[in-house]
């Protein structure tokens, strides 16, 4: 299994001020990702390749923190949060299903540096 970073997501308040930014200062364009009730924007490059996400401080993402999270590909979730919570980190965001063989969890290391765990796991 690969063990590499999938995405790149940020979270922050306004994120259409955001989004703006980087599409004006690294050149980015945007898709708008429709989340219900308002739209969180997936950045692509010129290729039209999604390279990543920035999304409102609203519902499930309230809480996070407005800087860059890597999604970091893991073999299981569970086992990654178990051995997290042993070497002193904390989960900021429990397992959470994507869909049905997909699932993520926020966590913070030690010295508070925080990424995010996503697998795809078999259903039972």
């Amino acid at each position: 299994m690969d063990k590499s970073i999938l995405w790149m997501d940020l979270t922050v308040e306004d994120a259409e001020e955001v989004r703006d930014f980087y599409s004006e200062v690294i050149g980015w364009k945007t898709q708008p990702l429709d989340m219900g009730s308002y739209d969180d924007f997936v950045m692509v490059n010129d290729d039209q390749e999604p390279i990543a996400g920035v999304c409102h401080a609203r519902g499930e993402n309230a809480d996070l923190p407005p800087v860059w999270i890597a999604y970091v590909q893991v073999e299981s979730v569970d086992k990654s949060i178990k051995t997290c919570i042993e070497k002193g980190g904390q989960v900021i965001k429990p397992a959470t299903p994507y869909s049905s063989n997909k699932k993520y969890a926020i966590i913070q290391d030690p010295a508070g540096a925080t990424c995010a765990i996503w697998s795809e796991e078999d259903s039972p």
